[in-house]
C-alpha cells in the first residue's frame, strides 16, 4: 500500500475512533442550597466551626464503646454487604470497558457432506451387479468415499465495535459512577452502624444506672411503708396514709420489669450489630459504666462541608452523573454501529494438508448495521433515560434540602437538651441541699424520720431524672454527629 493511502487510512481511523459522544456531558450537580456559610440553629456556647473528627465516639472517652464500634465495622453484615457491592460494582466497570476491545475466537469443525442422489443411486447399483458399482466407485473425489465429501477446518476470528458516537464510553461513565455510588453507599452504612452502636450502648448504659437508682427508691418507700405503718399503729397515721405510701411503692416497682426488658433489648441489639448471637455480650456488659458526657463544646464545621462530608448526597450525585451517562449512551443506538471483521483459517479434504499454504483463507472488512426504522423504540428508551436523569436530579435535590434540615434539627435539639440537663442539675443540687437540711432538723428534733426519707426520695427522683436527661443529651450528640455525615474515613488518596 502507498504511504499516502496508508496515512489517509491511519487518519481516517483516529478520526471515527475519536469522535464525541453524542448525549449531554455531566458538569456536576446542581447547586441546591444557598450557600450559608454557618448553620443557622447552632449555639456558640456549645459548637465550634472547627473541622469535626471523624471517628467521634473516640471523644467521648469511652474504651468499651470504642471496642464495640471496632468490632461492629469488621464483622457487621451490612458493612460486609455494601462492600460485596462494591465489588459488584467494581467488576461490571471492568466488563463495561472490555466491551470496547476486540473480541477474539477459535473454531475447529470436521465436516461430511454427502449427494442424497449418489447415495440412494448407489444403493440400487447395489442390488444389480458389478458393473454400476464400478462406474460410481471411480467417479468418487479423492477425499470421499461413497459419494461424500470429508472437510477439516480450523480457524481464528475476531470483532471490534468502533465506538464512533461514544455509546460505550457512555457506558463506561455510567459504571464508574454506579462504582463510586456503591463505595459512597459504604460510607452511608458505616455512618449509620456507629451511631446505631452508640445509641444501643448509650440505653443499655441509662437504662442500668436508672434500674439502680429505681432499686434505692424502692428500699427508701419500703422503710416510709414500715414507718408508717408503725406511725398508724400508735395512731399517729391513717390508712389512708399507709394506702398512698404502698401505692408509691408498687409504682416504683412497677418500674423495673420495663427496664429489665430494656437491658435485654440492648444486649441482643448490641449482640447482633457486633456479627454475635444473643447473650454473647451478656457477660462483657453485665457492668457498663455511666453514660458517656459529651464534651463541652463540639466542632461541626458549616454546611459546605456537610455537603462534600454526607456519604449520601455523594451517592445521589453519583446517580445522577450514571442517569446523564445513559441518556448518551440510548442516544447513541440512533446511530450506524460499524463492526471491523475478521477471520483467518484453513480447510482441507484431508488432515494432513490441512496447514499447506494452498488451503488458507482470510476475510476482512467492515460491517455496517444501521435500523432507521425501529417505530420509535430508541426513540422511547432515550425518552426514559432523560425522565430517570430528571429523577435523580429531583433526588439529588430532595436528599440535599433534607440533609440540611436534619443537621439544623439535630443542632436545635443538642442546644436545647444542654439547657434542660443545666436546669436538671440545679433541681438536682436544690433535693441534695434540702436533704441535708432536713437531716439537721432530724438531728436537732424538729423533723420526723419520714421527713428524711421523704427527701431522700426527693434527691434520689432529681437524680433519675438528671441522669435520663444527661442520657438523652448523649443521644443527641450521637444524632448530630450522624447528621453531620461523621463516623467513615475517605481512603487515603481518595
Amino acid at each position: 500500500m502507498p504511504a499516502s493511502r496508508s496515512s489517509l487510512v491511519a487518519a481516517s481511523l483516529a478520526l471515527l475512533l475519536g469522535g464525541c459522544a453524542v448525549g449531554p456531558n455531566y458538569h456536576g450537580a446542581p447547586q441546591v442550597a444557598a450557600g450559608e456559610k454557618a448553620f443557622q440553629r447552632a449555639d456558640a456556647a456549645s459548637t465550634a466551626v472547627s473541622e469535626p473528627v471523624a471517628q467521634w465516639w473516640t471523644v467521648l472517652d469511652d474504651p468499651l464503646l470504642t471496642r464495640l464500634i471496632d468490632e461492629t465495622l469488621a464483622g457487621n453484615p451490612g458493612v460486609e454487604g455494601a462492600r460485596a457491592r462494591v465489588r459488584e460494582a467494581r467488576a461490571a466497570l471492568r466488563q463495561q470497558r472490555a466491551a470496547g476491545l476486540p473480541s477474539t475466537g477459535a473454531d475447529a469443525a470436521y465436516l461430511r457432506t454427502a449427494n442424497v442422489a449418489s447415495l440412494l443411486g448407489s444403493g440400487q447399483s447395489g442390488g444389480s451387479g458389478g458393473s454400476g458399482s464400478s462406474s460410481s466407485s471411480s467417479s468418487s473425489s479423492s477425499g470421499s468415499s461413497g459419494g461424500g465429501l470429508n472437510l477439516y477446518v480450523v480457524g481464528f476470528d475476531a470483532s471490534w465495535e468502533l465506538d464512533i458516537f461514544g455509546g460505550n464510553r457512555r457506558a463506561v461513565e455510567g459504571a464508574s459512577a454506579a462504582l463510586d455510588a456503591s463505595e459512597a453507599s459504604v460510607a452511608d452504612a458505616i455512618v449509620s452502624l456507629t451511631a446505631e452502636v452508640a445509641q444501643s450502648y448509650i440505653q443499655l448504659c441509662d437504662a442500668r444506672q436508672r434500674l439502680a437508682l429505681t432499686q434505692q427508691n424502692i428500699d427508701i418507700e419500703s422503710r416510709l411503708v414500715d414507718l408508717m405503718k408503725a406511725r398508724r399503729a400508735g395512731g399517729a397515721a391513717t390508712d389512708l396514709d399507709v394506702i398512698r405510701i404502698v401505692n408509691q411503692l408498687d409504682t416504683t416497682r412497677s418500674q423495673v420489669p420495663a427496664l429489665n426488658a430494656i437491658i435485654s433489648e440492648q444486649l441482643n441489639r448490641l449482640a447482633a450489630l457486633t456479627a454475635q448471637a444473643p447473650g454473647a455480650l451478656d457477660a462483657q456488659l453485665a457492668r457498663v459504666g455511666t453514660v458517656p458526657a459529651p464534651p463541652a463544646s463540639t466542632n461541626i464545621g458549616d454546611p459546605a462541608s456537610l455537603l462534600r462530608r454526607r456519604p449520601d448526597i455523594r451517592v445521589a450525585e453519583r446517580r445522577l452523573a450514571q442517569q446523564t451517562a445513559a441518556i448518551g449512551q440510548n442516544i447513541a443506538a440512533e446511530f450506524p454501529k460499524v463492526d471491523l471483521l475478521g477471520t483467518v483459517g484453513f480447510a482441507a479434504t484431508h488432515p494432513e494438508d490441512l496447514f499447506n499454504n494452498g488451503n488458507f483463507t482470510y476475510l476482512a472488512g467492515p460491517l455496517l448495521q444501521w435500523t432507521p426504522w425501529d417505530f420509535g423504540r430508541i426513540r422511547a428508551r432515550v425518552a426514559q433515560a432523560r425522565s430517570a436523569r430528571d429523577e435523580a436530579e429531583a433526588n439529588y435535590r430532595q436528599t440535599v434540602l433534607n440533609a440540611l434540615a436534619d443537621a439544623e434539627t439535630s443542632l436545635a435539639r443538642y442546644g436545647q437538651q444542654r439547657d434542660a440537663v443545666t436546669i436538671l442539675g440545679r433541681a438536682r443540687a436544690s433535693a441534695e441541699e434540702a436533704y441535708r437540711l432536713t437531716e439537721i432538723r432530724l438531728r436537732g428534733g424538729t423533723a420526723a424520720t419520714t421527713d428524711v426519707l421523704d427527701a431522700d426520695t426527693r434527691r434520689n427522683q432529681a437524680d433519675l431524672s438528671y441522669q435520663q436527661a444527661l442520657a438523652e443529651l448523649t443521644q443527641d450528640y450521637v444524632a448530630l454527629q450522624k447528621s453531620l455525615g461523621l463516623g467513615w474515613t475517605r481512603p487515603a488518596g481518595g
